[in-house]
């Protein structure tokens, strides 16, 4: 049975213009496709371009290059009338969950806000008791809906966020992200309630996040980026067991073991260097001056995203 594919990403290209001559090339290229139910994760260092192709994709940022299709439809070609249907399906949870909500709103207004827009219900009271549902489905009880952002922790705030993603019962749900700005402890609440959430209605997740330990237990498939390019792409399973690209490689090494005797023993792959500029990339390869591998062809000869092996992608001429 071949699976329903619902966000196709091709040659995606993001440049900014910041006068000059200069352009920063914030995404150069990057294509992925996205199947229905699954979770796609998006990982690498801050900078890499994760959250730029995220809101690229949502079409908050216009694309300089590149085609994005959602369930068939192109999403920088829609008319007004077709991109309202579309954000009905495609909905976003944000980083910083106090800056992405009113402060002036109450809870209620603030969920009930998109369903108010859509014209989703006929009164006022069929609204409220689905901002209740909401509310109780991410965890939250129907007397927070009169309360303020400023009166709930950092973790409470993110739930609200997911709660208004929720409120037009969406398709699929771009989480650019949502943990990073929680404390640890809070961070596998949030995901686990994701998980729980796609398994109950169904969701597509496109999950940005830099920590790989926690887009591991969320992923179906994960894509990981280096200063604007997709450099390796397989399933969570296949990039922790056997990965391919050098950056991915450094990467898993980084991520700490809760065993002290395997933890001490093992050899960590110390990137050198600094990250390049996106406004003035390596030639060849963009890894290339921080590779352990790098040689001359890597400096001449960009490096064909290739499927080295079934189902998994990568961009290296020695993966």
């Amino acid at each position: 049975m071949t699976q329903q594919k619902l966000l196709e990403v091709k040659g995606l290209k993001k440049h900014f213009d910041l006068g000059k001559n200069q352009l920063l090339k914030a995404v150069d290229s990057v294509s992925f496709d996205v199947y229905k139910g699954e979770t796609l994760g998006l990982v690498g260092e801050s900078g890499c371009g994760k959250s730029t192709t995220g809101r690229t994709v949502m079409g908050l940022y216009n694309l300089t290059d590149g085609e994005v299709h959602f369930d068939g439809q192109n999403v920088h070609q829609m008319n007004e009338k077709e991109r309202f249907s579309f954000l009905r399906n495609m909905q976003m949870i944000f980083q910083d969950p106090y800056a992405s909500l009113n402060p002036r709103s109450t809870v209620l207004e603030i969920i009930a806000e998109p369903m108010e827009v859509h014209g989703l219900y006929k009164n006022a009271k069929e609204m409220k008791e689905k901002v209740y549902q909401l509310l109780e489905d991410v965890g939250l009880t129907r007397d927070h809906a009169n309360r303020y952002p400023h009166e709930f922790s950092g973790g409470q705030r993110q739930r609200i966020g997911i709660a208004r993603a929720l409120a037009l019962d969406p398709d699929f749900i771009i989480a650019d992200e949502p943990i990073s700005a929680l404390d640890v402890s809070v961070q596998a609440q949030v995901v686990n309630l994701l998980k729980s959430l796609q398994d109950e209605k169904g969701l597509t997740y496109l999950f940005i996040a830099h920590d790989l330990s926690m887009v591991k237990h969320i992923s179906d498939r994960i894509g990981v980026m280096y200063l604007g390019h997709m450099v390796e792409l397989t399933t969570s399973e296949k990039l922790y067991e056997d990965p391919q690209h050098p950056y991915t490689k450094a990467l898993l090494s980084a991520i700490p073991i809760p065993d002290p005797d395997i933890e001490e023993s093992r050899e960590r792959i110390l990137l050198e260097g600094e990250l390049p500029s996106p406004i003035d990339p390596p030639s060849g390869c963009v890894f290339r001056t921080r590779c352990p591998l790098a040689d001359e062809r890597c400096a001449a000869e960009k490096p064909e995203w290739r499927e080295v092996k079934t189902g998994h992608y990568a961009a290296c001429h020695y993966a």
